[in-house]
């Protein structure tokens, strides 16, 4: 009499082979088809998760940076579902508004004539003028204030040289708490490119974007975002309009173009590159990049 344990009925038999991939798969099915629908709505009402492409949002956020970007801020359009779906399944153009932009905030907005998603700083609010001379931000006829931080020396990302620039805090009208911007270490008496433009009244509806990184950020203040007022001002720019690329800039951002609100670096991947006399930021996790350019 054999002493092995007979199986009860209750026992399942264990698959083998194709059976076995088949049943895998059919439960990675099922797994996908609960999680995917609930991913898609919290990426599309609540948070969303960006990563920062290139250099212009320096210092606020490096290369890299994975930024946590609130939905519910603003309202909601075509452009809060998460891959151009809104445009691709034909959600009618339009916003369903829920708050105002603020000045300062680090806005997220899907290009308005580009199919590339953007992040930049509100600068100009509908009805205001916005002007660089002579590097210097003017809103509505007056300088912004801002004050000299440091002098830093970074190598860009791509690069392996370092190049010197200097931070400054500037206090936008308005704005909760300041924040910093980066220029290239040149003599004041020959500005960057786009340091010196005409007076750009922005429109009902509409807003002015720049970058933090002053003279590596190609945002409103491109004379390609503006073709009927460099037509009619062509030597108004302290650069030709083809200068950074021959594609269109963003020129004014419309509201039902806005994806959300930055909120926080949750973590980077970004790699500096050190070297003698280089700073390179420290590592960051959870952190705002809005925090008071005094502390630093």
């Amino acid at each position: 009499m054999s002493d092995q344990p007979t199986p009860t009925s209750t026992e399942k038999p264990k698959l083998k082979g194709l059976a076995w991939i088949v049943n895998e798969v059919r439960e990675l099915l099922v797994t996908a088809a609960v999680f995917v629908p609930v991913w898609l709505v919290f990426n599309t009402f609540a948070y969303e998760l960006r990563s920062i492409p290139s250099e212009s949002m320096i210092p606020a956020m490096q290369v890299e940076d994975r930024v946590a970007v609130s939905k519910f801020t603003y309202g909601y359009n075509r452009e809060s579902v998460p891959f151009g779906l809104g445009r691709l399944i034909g959600l009618p153009e339009g916003a369903w508004k829920f708050g105002e932009p603020v000045r300062g905030d680090v806005v997220v907005f899907q290009h308005p004539r580009q199919d590339r998603v953007m992040v930049k700083r509100l600068i100009g609010l509908p009805g205001d003028r916005v002007q660089m001379i002579g590097g210097r931000l003017y809103l509505n006829g007056e300088a912004v204030r801002r004050e000299f931080r440091r002098t830093t020396r970074y190598v860009p990302h791509g690069d392996r040289l370092a190049i010197s620039a200097r931070e400054f805090a500037e206090w936008l009208p308005g704005a909760a708490r300041p924040h910093l911007v980066r220029e290239y270490a040149t003599d004041p008496n020959f500005p960057g490119c786009l340091d010196q433009t005409p007076e750009f009244q922005v429109p009902e509806g509409h807003y002015f974007m720049m970058g933090d990184n002053r003279d590596n950020s190609e945002d409103s203040r491109a004379s390609s975002g503006h073709p009927d007022l460099a037509a009619a001002q062509p030597g108004a720019w302290g650069c030709p309009a083809d200068l950074y690329s021959s594609d269109p800039a963003i020129g004014f951002v419309p509201f039902d173009h806005l994806i959300g609100r930055g909120e926080t670096v949750l973590f980077t991947l970004h790699r500096c590159q050190s070297g003698p006399g280089v700073d390179c930021p420290e590592p960051r996790l959870w952190r705002s990049f809005s925090r008071d350019p005094a502390d630093l």
